[in-house]
C-alpha cells in the first residue's frame, strides 16, 4: 500500500487552488508523472529536499511533494 495515498498527495498539491480555478492535478496518472520526473532529478544528482539518505529516489520524490518541498506547476500552453 502507498503512504501517502494518492488522494492524500492530490490534496496537498491542489490545496492552494481557488474553489473555481482548475486544480493543478486532477488524476493519479499527473501524480505518477510527477513523481517519477522527480525521482529521475534524484538519480542525476540534484539535492534531495526531504526523506532519508537510504530511501530509494521514488520514495524520496513522494516525500518530497507530499511536504510541499516540490510544487507541480500546471501546464500552461500559450
Amino acid at each position: 500500500m502507498l503512504h501517502p495515498s494518492y488522494v492524500d498527495l492530490m490534496n496537498v498539491v491542489n490545496k492552494d487552488v481557488a474553489e473555481d480555478e482548475e486544480p493543478v492535478v486532477s488524476s493519479r496518472y499527473s501524480i505518477v508523472m510527477a513523481s517519477a520526473k522527480r525521482a529521475r532529478q534524484l538519480v542525476s544528482g540534484d539535492p534531495q529536499l526531504a526523506g532519508q539518505e537510504d530511501e530509494k529516489p521514488l520514495s524520496i520524490a513522494v516525500k518530497e511533494i507530499y511536504d510541499g518541498k516540490v510544487k507541480i506547476l500546471p501546464n500552461i500552453e500559450d
